[in-house]
């Protein structure tokens, strides 16, 4: 597998506060890595980071040139106001193009048919006619999703797409994000579900009190002491 981000030493803040420092670690072609953690330990800060919106404080992140130049694909949460967004199912999808159309003024065949088809692959294309505003919000999770991998198939960060979702909504997600992960997708994603997590995710990466905790697969996670505080003995079972 050909690596495709590293960060060495990273430290991660805002107007010289600093949320996390000494965060080392790799992502891998193919790789499933969950990002874990209380709240404010960092995690959403570190995406952003990833993202290129902030600058990390100390420490570098070396992106492999290729993904650096193919962009990654972003599901961020969603505001009560982006909920609301009076547009189609299709336009929102087709905006995930918007970085290969450039300064031309409208979608050309090639990225209408990667919208179409990937609304077909996640079971939405019924949906394309449809006003955003008026889904569920597994529906729109799914649009979201949709208009990410239209960004790029290569690597995916998502912030914790299962919020906010009923049970059955979560399932689905999850199972989405894995059938794209076995697909060849990379996922980089936050979650709060540990136990989620440690069933789907190949490695993770738990940050708190303002620094890395552990790093490594899931394998080596659930039978590490910094696990223990945070999953039930049924849960390990249940990964092995």
């Amino acid at each position: 597998m050909a690596e495709q981000i590293l960060c060495r030493d990273l430290t991660l803040g805002y107007d010289n506060t600093t949320v996390a420092e000494k965060l080392d670690f790799s992502v891998f072609s193919g790789n499933y890595l969950c990002i874990v953690g209380e709240n404010g330990a960092g995690k959403s800060t570190l995406i952003k980071t990833l993202l290129g919106l902030q600058k990390p404080m100390r420490g570098e992140i070396v992106w492999h040139e290729e993904n650096r130049t193919n962009g990654i694909g972003y599901l961020p949460q969603q505001t009560d106001v982006q909920k609301d967004f009076p547009a189609s199912v299709r336009e929102i999808v087709r905006s995930g193009c918007l970085a290969k159309r450039g300064l031309r003024p409208f979608y050309n065949k090639t990225e209408k048919q990667l919208a179409k088809s990937t609304m077909t692959q996640l079971g939405i294309i019924h949906l394309s006619k449809k006003c955003y505003r008026e889904l569920s919000g597994g529906q729109q999770q799914r649009v979201l999703l949709a208009r990410a991998l239209c960004a790029t198939q290569e690597i995916l960060l998502l912030d914790e797409p299962t919020a906010g979702l009923d049970p059955k909504a979560q399932t689905e997600m999850y199972d989405l994000i894995q059938n794209l992960n076995k697909q060849g997708v990379t996922i980089i994603m936050i979650s709060h579900d540990i136990s989620a997590a440690i069933k789907y995710a190949s490695h993770i990466l738990h940050i708190g009190n303002g620094q890395q905790l552990f790093f490594g697969k899931t394998t080596a996670y659930v039978k590490s002491d910094i696990a223990k505080a945070f999953i039930t003995v049924s849960e390990v079972a249940d990964n092995d």
